[in-house]
């Protein structure tokens, strides 16, 4: 049985990651920060384990993954998927905002891989997907701090899938568009309507659209893939990955 680890993985996109991955016969680890409730929730809906710790944190990570390995197993896939705003137009944006959002969005992309990823040299597999998103491919106004951090996530995923191409450790990135999920949910509807008028296909994603692909680039079906960016966006940004 695969282990698999997802950040973020009690909420939203992430919730929906961990349920698919658990779907194919994974063991998962959803890891959060934040809500206790939601994921004590989470975890009696659907029987996944939740982990507790900051993945801006890289000894908290390091311990973290420790645990998983020793209670569920050597991960076999990472999915880094969790991320937070600090929106604000750049001329008033503090450096805590800043700092903030670089450390969770693209500094966990250290913390969370690097205990993880001389285990899947060793063993010669091993599945890394990482979430971007739409604005870290064509920028969004108010948001420099997460379109240049989850900008970096690409890049990273691009070096990260040459270094481990041939040790069977396949890394591929997945850049969301407009999901329906609580922090959508969260813009004024007015907004809303705007950014759906945007989208080609008419409407705001499905979680469960994403958590599909990540499904499939995790499998042995996927062993083909590395270093891809994909897009899930309903065709609001066209772009060459």
């Amino acid at each position: 049985m695969a282990v698999a680890i997802v950040t973020g993985g009690t909420r939203g996109i992430g919730a929906a990651i961990s349920t698919a991955l658990k779907g194919t016969g994974a063991s998962v680890a959803a890891i959060y920060h934040g809500n206790d409730d939601a994921a004590a929730d989470f975890r009696k809906e659907t029987g996944v384990a939740v982990y507790k710790w900051d993945v801006a944190d890289p000894q908290a990570s390091a311990e973290g993954v420790a645990k998983v390995e020793a209670e569920l197993g050597p991960v076999d896939i990472l999915v880094n998927n969790a991320g937070i705003t600090r929106d604000g137009m750049f001329h008033k944006m503090t450096y805590d905002q800043w700092s903030a959002v670089l450390r969770t969005n693209l500094d966990s992309m250290f913390t969370m891989t690097r205990p993880v990823i001389e285990g899947m040299r060793d063993r010669g597999a091993g599945r890394i997907v990482n979430i971007s998103s739409i604005n870290g491919q064509k920028g969004q106004m108010g948001q420099a701090n997460y379109s240049a951090a989850k900008a970096g996530v690409i890049g990273f995923t691009k070096a990260l899938a040459q270094e481990n191409a041939r040790k069977g450790v396949t890394v591929n990135c997945i850049c969301p568009g407009y999901i329906e999920t609580e922090m959508v949910a969260a813009v004024p509807e007015k907004v809303l309507e705007g950014i759906i008028a945007q989208i080609p296909v008419g409407r705001l994603g499905k979680a469960e659209e994403i958590a599909a692909l990540v499904a499939y680039l995790a499998s042995d079906a996927a062993a083909f893939i590395t270093g891809a960016v994909m897009t899930i966006n309903g065709g609001q940004y066209m772009a060459n990955g």
